[in-house]
């Protein structure tokens, strides 16, 4: 174990689990949230984790278990370390769904995590090309707004992806925004799987607890 993976493992033993979550326990599967985050730290406490010479920081990657109250994965890397190339590091569950946002879209990542029998959801990225194969009826009274079949265009997520993917999409009212995600979840209505996505909130409020017991650092 590295330096910075046994700082966060001390302050992840201290301090109790419950104070940064709540559990999500709509769904008997494992549903976990995948994110990462930069960790500032004070370089004449932490010399190792230099990052321009003048500070320092390393990121921290994060696998919630929305079920329970503690990370299923942690990961410490250098701060400049590629989100979405932790995904080659993630442990997969079968059957347990993986929550993310769109800066992890690699339709070979995702592949790997549908092969092991996993099921992802994630937000859309609004520069990748499809079309519409198929569209289902949705209840518009609710913020439901679209359940799709879509299938790739361009040259490169086709080879990765050549099958249809589930996009299902949601007007976000407090907001004024429209949400869309991308899912291999066939058989859940698509307003399981917009609620899945509106669970993933709760990483984000882990790394602001995180980072603020780290303060001292």
């Amino acid at each position: 174990m590295n330096t910075g993976q046994t700082v966060f493992t001390q302050v992840m033993a201290r301090i109790p689990h419950w104070e940064f979550q709540r559990a999500y326990t709509a769904c008997d599967v494992p549903v976990i949230a995948a994110d990462s985050s930069i960790i500032d730290l004070s370089f004449a406490l932490c010399p190792w984790a230099n990052r321009t010479g003048t500070n320092a920081a390393v990121k921290l990657h994060a696998a919630l278990d929305l079920r329970g109250p503690i990370p299923a994965f942690l990961n410490v890397t250098p701060a400049t370390y590629g989100d979405v190339c932790w995904l080659d590091e993630l442990p997969i569950e079968p059957g347990a769904f993986y929550i993310m946002d769109r800066g992890y879209i690699d339709f070979r990542r995702l592949r790997r995590v549908a092969d092991a029998g996993a099921i992802f959801v994630i937000r859309d990225r609004p520069d990748v090309r499809y079309y519409v194969a198929a569209s289902r009826k949705v209840d518009r009274a609710t913020n439901l707004r679209s359940d799709q079949s879509i299938r790739l265009n361009g040259t490169a997520a086709p080879k990765h992806w050549p099958g249809l993917l589930r996009r299902v999409s949601i007007y976000d009212f407090e907001h004024s925004r429209l949400l869309a995600f991308w899912t291999n979840q066939w058989e859940l209505s698509a307003a399981i799987i917009a609620e899945h996505y509106r669970h993933r909130w709760q990483i984000e409020l882990f790394f602001r607890w995180l980072k603020h017991r780290l303060h001292p650092l």
